[in-house]
Parts: structure tokens; sequence; C-alpha cells
């Protein structure tokens, strides 16, 4: 039996196949820069600076995605939800959030499963956080 060297594909986590941690940093800073022009969503981040934000948000993913655990290491368990919860995170936020980050995945030029797969992923997490009805 032929024994696959490690390192390949077959083993390779989503974060190394497309690029690892730089990758994920240009995602992230590129999908900030939306961010610091949106009037609906620059109130929500209520640092000065984004850059502490940007750098929690580019943990988070690279960990999700197989990268290191920097971010649990530092902040324990992500609690997405809880995270959120002071923050009015409505259809209209959703919307703008994943308009800015489907910018800053198109700018990665990823293959097209690996952009999918993203996609998919970012799209879930996006539902997950609204906590305001739209009527409400």
């Amino acid at each position: 039996m032929k024994r696959i060297p490690r390192g390949t594909l077959q083993e390779q986590t989503f974060y190394e196949q497309i690029g690892g941690e730089p990758t994920f940093r240009r995602l992230v800073h590129r999908f900030y820069e939306g961010v610091a022009e949106d009037p609906l969503l620059r109130p929500m981040y209520p640092e000065e600076d984004l850059g502490p934000a940007e750098d929690r948000l580019a943990l988070f993913l690279m960990q999700y995605w197989g990268g290191p655990t920097t971010y649990s290491d530092n902040r324990g368990h992500p609690r997405l939800r809880m995270r959120h919860a002071p923050f009015t995170v409505d259809r209209a936020a959703h919307d703008a959030w994943l308009r800015h980050m489907r910018t800053a995945l198109e700018e990665l030029e990823l293959s097209p499963e690996h952009e999918e797969q993203f996609w998919h992923y970012l799209t879930y997490a996006a539902a997950t956080l609204i906590n305001t009805d739209d009527d409400a």
C-alpha cells in the first residue's frame, strides 16, 4: 500500500488549502474597510479603531477553518450569539454584513469550490446572528 506523504491536499485543512493566515487577514481587512464606511454597521463597533475587531474576526475564522486556536486560547469559546447580543442585528444589518463580506471574498479569487464553501458558511453564520425582528 502506497503511503500518502503528510501535507498533501487530502490532509490539508481548508485554512491551509486557501493560503493560511495571509488569506484570512486579507479577507478580514477588506471586509472592515467596507464596515468603516457603512453607516449601519460602523456604530456596532464601539472601539475607535477597528483593528481589535479585525484581529478577533481573523483569528476566529482562521480557527474555524482549521488554523491555529489562538482565538479560543485568548477569548475562550466563541459564543457568537452571546457576543453579538448587545447589538441590534436585524435583516438590514445581516444584508450589509454579507455585502461587505461578499466583496472581500470575491477579491480573494479563491477557486470556485473554496469560495462556495466559504460563502455557504458566512451566509449560515450571518443568519444565526439575527436577533431582532424587522417588525420590532
